[in-house]
């Protein structure tokens, strides 16, 4: 067993709760065992330059962990005068993966801006944050549509995340944090709800891995956001529908 009493291909609980927060056109509070993600998706009436005149939209991420999130009170970015690599490399990451299924002509001349907000952190932040931000997006495009803002639906496909790893020895799935720190091998992988494969990040953090256990980790993987994608389906509901109306990975931004 593992050091929560799970099996190796076992989740930790998760719950996705929608409409956190009041004034966001979407919030999200996701909680993936002892690691819980507040999310919000802002919609603004604008686009970076390079997309200024092209009718196209595009689809953004900030990330940030509360101070005492961890166990030891992390001092804030703004007390630092700058933010950290890994605040910045994950939020790249959140952006990407999520425009990884949005058709960003259909979204219009408009941004969407994903805050995740790490209220506790137990491993897995930047994959529950996609998970949860996924859901955020969705409720933000669905008020635009409500609101005759955008003509076609742009979400062409769920998207999730989860962590994968060795530890001692054998591939687990969705490691928390006391897994995270003493595994040999840590990847973090990015699926669609029709399984297709939007990002693998991944290293050894002791010695190396054979190609064999990279497929099993993958298959791991695909099974865990394949069950991630269930739970987003089961929150939205018949609403769901919307995406499955437009074929998976179709018209990809």
């Amino acid at each position: 067993m593992r050091i929560d009493g799970r099996e190796p291909s076992d989740l930790r609980p998760v719950t996705i709760t929608r409409g956190y927060t009041r004034y966001a056109e979407g919030s999200v509070l996701i909680e993936v065992g002892d690691t819980w993600v507040l999310t919000t998706a802002t919609v603004e009436d604008r686009v970076p330059p390079f997309l200024k005149g092209s009718g196209r939209g595009w689809v953004t991420a900030e990330y940030a962990m509360l101070p005492r999130a961890t166990p030891e009170r992390r001092p804030r970015d703004i007390s630092t005068g700058r933010s950290s690599g890994r605040a910045l490399e994950i939020q790249r990451l959140i952006g990407r993966t999520l425009r990884g299924v949005v058709d960003l002509d259909a979204l219009g001349e408009r941004t969407i801006v994903l805050d995740c907000d790490v209220i506790q952190a137990d491993g897995g932040t930047r994959t529950a944050s996609v998970t949860g931000a996924f859901v955020a997006l969705f409720d933000a495009c669905l008020k635009l549509k409500e609101a005759g803002q955008i003509g076609s639906w742009p979400l062409t496909d769920f998207v999730a995340g989860v962590s994968v790893g060795i530890v001692r020895g054998r591939p687990v799935l969705d490691l928390c944090f006391a897994e995270d720190s003493e595994a040999g091998v840590d990847l973090n992988v990015f699926m669609t709800g029709g399984g297709r494969i939007v990002e693998i990040q991944g290293t050894a953090e002791r010695g190396s891995f054979t190609e064999s256990e990279l497929v099993r980790m993958v298959e791991l993987a695909r099974d865990g956001c394949a069950r991630l994608v269930a739970v987003q389906r089961e929150v939205l509901g018949p609403e769901a529908g919307l995406i499955d109306s437009q074929g998976p990975d179709s018209g990809r931004g």
